[in-house]
């Protein structure tokens, strides 16, 4: 695992389970965007190791973000999350000034 961003072993066993029903690698691409009613939001899919990535590997899986969202979410934590209002992968970003209440998007 690497100190600029870290995948949790239940994020990792969700991964591992969606890339073995899709038939791909289990690589997750954690990257950001503009927009998102806090400013950017967070953009999840699988996908494959690209030059110059940051990457964490937790359980085989490996996680990987490209340099520009690494400026955004360096220090954060992708975590898979299951309760009453659903499931999803959650962000813990220390670079996050403000979020909204669904945890997808946020400011810096």
């Amino acid at each position: 695992m690497t100190d600029q961003i870290q995948l949790t072993e239940a994020a990792a066993k969700r991964v591992a389970a969606i890339a073995n029903r899709q038939g791909k690698a289990p690589i997750l691409r954690l990257s950001v965007d503009g927009g998102g009613c806090a400013g950017f939001s967070y953009k999840f899919e699988l996908g494959d190791l690209e030059e110059g990535d940051a990457t964490a590997e937790t359980a085989g899986v490996k996680l990987v973000v490209d340099p520009i969202s690494l400026e955004l979410v360096q220090g954060s934590a992708v975590d898979f999350v299951e309760d009453l209002g659903g499931s999803a992968f959650k962000v813990t970003n220390p670079n996050a000034a403000s979020g909204c209440g669904c945890g997808s998007s946020f400011s810096v």
